[in-house]
């Protein structure tokens, strides 16, 4: 079989992410640490564009990789309209919409500008992306809140959802759209997916607002004491903001990030520990079985990725809970610039197709 050759670009708030595999084989993997003062130079994040490019390209070279060897440069996708999950190239609404920050301003938005600028200079390269945070594959049904002026949204861990549902469908011998699955990622913040046939039909909103808390989100929060917090005038709204997201979940009750910190603090005897850590467990649990509710029941398998997914005693806290729903399959971690690689082999191969945004 003839290689292909694939660059994936995931750019962070402060870090660049690359890595160049040959077909499924990871034959380069670099992390860029972009310094807070150097980033700080840049007003917006669509400022730091060149900056980025130029550092991804010298790292290329100075891997002895030639640049015009390579097929597809996948980027993760930023935030985009609604769209369904799957494969995207690069068009030029794509980049309008990133480059005025349309939908908001993330270092992710970089990913595909970044990759079609590099695709551009390689004949015949191509640049796509691949199931961004913003895929929504839910039923008009889910999107309900229960007043007009809200409705529900669908923001997760869809790259790496997905790409499990398929790793795990592959050793079924299996396509992902025959099975349905639910998926929880467990990582800084937390995402439960109800797969149904290969659409992601109903998931929390893992960014701010909804599902079980995590090592940085609060999650669902009560909707009557907010408002009153909320008015209280104790609190701006970036406070607010910043106290669901980013400094909720273990950070606020336990003052870390670190999930591996409270689970250590947990095995060594610290009771607030272990009962923070199960609380987070119990809500994981609970999610998944509204996600059974929404698939009728009809669950293949419940599968638990991400990080968190490496701490065994919550992994037995949450199997205890859901197994009798359907088996529970554990793969721990993840591997983003796998996913995007592989996500831009099978758009290289015809093994999926390729969509426009």
């Amino acid at each position: 079989m003839e290689f292909k050759r694939i660059l994936a670009v995931n750019p962070g708030s402060t870090s660049t992410k690359i890595a160049v595999f040959e077909n499924e084989k990871n034959i380069f993997l670099k992390t860029l640490r972009h310094p807070a003062e150097v980033i700080a130079k840049y007003p917006n994040i669509i400022d730091q564009f060149d900056f980025r490019k130029n550092a991804i390209i010298e790292e290329i070279r100075n891997a002895e990789i030639d640049i015009n060897s390579i097929h597809a440069i996948v980027g993760r996708g930023g935030l985009l309209d609604p769209l369904e999950g799957g494969v995207y190239e690069v068009n030029q609404k794509m980049i309008d919409d990133l480059r005025s920050a349309k939908n908001g301003e993330h270092a992710s938005n970089l990913g595909a500008l970044i990759a079609n600028s590099i695709a551009q200079a390689i004949p015949g390269a191509k640049a796509f992306i691949a199931d961004p945070v913003v895929v929504d594959e839910m039923e008009d049904v889910a999107r309900f809140t229960g007043h007009p002026l809200f409705s529900r949204r669908s923001i997760f861990h869809a790259l790496n959802q997905k790409a499990i549902a398929r790793a795990h469908a592959k050793t079924l011998n299996k396509k992902y759209e025959e099975l349905n699955l639910i998926i929880a990622h467990l990582g800084g913040g937390i995402s439960v997916g109800a797969h149904r046939g290969g659409r992601v039909i109903d998931v929390n909103n893992a960014l701010d607002g909804e599902g079980p808390f995590s090592p940085e989100r609060t999650g669902t929060l009560p909707a009557g004491d907010l408002a009153k917090l909320c008015f209280s005038g104790k609190y701006t709204l970036d406070q607010v903001k910043k106290m669901i997201t980013g400094q909720g979940g273990l950070v606020a009750y336990m003052g870390t990030n670190d999930a591996y910190e409270v689970e250590k603090r947990a095995e060594a005897g610290d009771e607030k520990a272990k009962q923070i850590q199960d609380a987070m467990a119990y809500q994981i649990g609970k999610a998944i079985g509204e996600m059974a509710a929404v698939l009728k029941g009809q669950v293949d398998n419940i599968i638990l990725t991400g990080g968190i997914a490496h701490n065994p005693h919550l992994v037995a806290y949450v199997r205890n809970m859901v197994e009798f729903i359907a088996p529970v399959v554990v793969y721990p971690g993840e591997d983003e610039m796998k996913a995007l690689a592989l996500n831009g082999l099978l758009a290289l191969n015809g093994e999926v197709d390729i969509k426009q945004y």
